[in-house]
């Protein structure tokens, strides 16, 4: 067994290179470390196996992750419902709708192709977090002192999902309403290949164009991360030489997803989540909606004019879907392409009901995609730096004695906020970095002032 690196244990899920920071024998360590966690959650009945969902993404790795963790699992006692490969949201549709007691699904999502890792839900997809469980698993399986079940658990393997997930997302809009559109979608040879098929075979009337929908663990033609650009080259020049009205692009393991307009150009994950918020108000008006602590201001206008409740959030997924369901948040969306809806199956991302709810959207209008949404391309946003520091929270008392006259929150680093600027600098869960986000009326304020606050996060 290869020695297990501690800080592949983060604060939203278990990641990190396979061969080098853990192996095989860690799956299985994990299986026998969940059915602990799980007994100790206050819904546990100890009258019956718990019932565990088990899923992978397409890394090399994950086949032999996959069959180790069922290993672990069945060992100490729970029955197994092997989703196999489906992409992170519908291994959450499946925790929630089929009332599974928890789960968890192999995959290391936008890394690239040497990682891999573990993501990991309790009943209705809650999520499992640093905070509520990692820390709890690392200490257990660090112990390895386990003693397997006297009855060992089933194994049950589960088809359908995705056209389930697929039904619900269809009967949630009027697909008749979509328009005859022309899209490029770039799935970077990842699991959102697998729901942009379905969702396009759907829509009969629509032309889809296929980038990279081979799975491949490999990522032959890109990195799965479409939140760097670098990565949304191919989808923007296949849009512009396709005259294609949008482009559509998913990252690892489908969770997120991105949009590029019809010329090409990135739609800022801060319109779509404002485009978003207006759909959703409409059936649920005056609904609390979240957007995270990085700047996107143009998501608050937007949830104001519509009349929800704007909620601020901190940065993760598995914070962001706690809070969600602490404070009945309805929709929620994040910078880096996640969108949340808390539905009675449970809250997590929706993917697919997002697209279909966008195409519905820009099938509304006579305009085209990059007239549509030019009317909310008010602000000037420095994108996201990162900084080498030798203390983050030094950098942090620096940032708010500077700015104590602006108005200041510590809810995830340091966020402040003036009438023609506002910024977030927070630090890194990993590394001795500190990331700076800033946005402002207009872009001399926004270089001026991102190159102020640089010098100050250097001192």
């Amino acid at each position: 067994m290869l020695p297990i690196n501690p800080k592949i244990f983060k604060a939203y899920d278990i990641r990190g290179i396979y061969g080098q920071d853990f192996d095989n024998e860690l799956a299985y360590l994990l299986g026998l470390a969940f059915v602990e966690l799980k007994k100790h959650d206050n819904d546990y009945n100890k009258e019956r196996p718990l019932n565990i969902a088990v899923a992978c993404d397409m890394r090399k790795s994950s086949p032999m992750l996959k069959e180790n963790l069922i290993r672990g699992l069945v060992t100490a006692g729970a029955n197994v419902f092997d989703l196999n490969l489906i992409p992170t949201p519908s291994f959450y549709f499946a925790v929630g709708k089929n009332n599974y007691d928890g789960g968890i699904i192999i995959s290391a999502s936008h890394n690239p192709k040497e990682w891999n890792g573990f993501k990991l839900v309790r009943k209705n997809g809650r999520p499992v977090s640093g905070n509520t469980g990692i820390m709890f698993l690392k200490d257990k399986i660090l112990e390895n002192r386990f003693i397997p079940s006297p009855k060992p658990g089933t194994i049950t393997k589960i088809t359908g999902i995705l056209e389930e997930e697929i039904s619900f997302a269809f009967a949630n809009i009027d697909s008749n309403l979509i328009k005859p559109l022309k899209i490029v979608a770039d799935a970077a040879n990842s699991m959102g290949a697998l729901y942009l098929e379905k969702i396009f075979s759907n829509l009969k009337q629509c032309e889809l164009i296929k980038l990279n929908f081979t799975l491949d663990g490999t990522f032959p033609a890109h990195e799965a991360d479409p939140l760097k650009e670098e990565n949304l080259t191919q989808l923007k020049e296949a849009v512009i030489k396709n005259k294609a009205d949008l482009g559509i692009a998913t990252d690892g393991d489908g969770d997120r997803i991105f949009f590029v307009d019809n010329e090409g150009k990135t739609i800022k994950p801060a319109i779509i989540r404002g485009l978003l918020a207006k759909l959703f108000l409409k059936d649920r008006p005056g609904a609390k909606i979240g957007y995270d602590v990085r700047p996107g201001k143009i998501t608050i206008d937007m949830i104001n004019e519509n009349k929800g409740i704007p909620v601020e959030t901190r940065v993760g997924h598995s914070l962001i879907k706690e809070q969600m369901l602490a404070e009945d948040i309805y929709f929620a969306g994040e910078s880096s392409g996640h969108f949340y809806l808390n539905t009675t199956i449970g809250c997590f991302e929706y993917p697919i009901l997002m697209i279909l709810k966008l195409l519905t959207e820009f099938s509304s209008t006579s305009k085209s995609t990059s007239l549509y949404i030019k009317k909310y391309e008010k602000y000037f946003s420095s994108g996201e730096i990162n900084c080498v520091v030798a203390d983050k929270e030094a950098v942090f008392t620096r940032i708010k004695n500077t700015f104590s006259d602006g108005k200041i929150s510590t809810l995830d680093g340091v966020s402040v906020s003036y009438d023609d600027f506002w910024f977030n600098v927070r630090g890194s869960n990993t590394e001795e970095k500190v990331r700076l986000n800033l946005e402002a009326i207009n872009e001399n304020i926004m270089k001026e002032k991102t190159k102020e606050i640089l010098e100050i996060i250097k001192q």
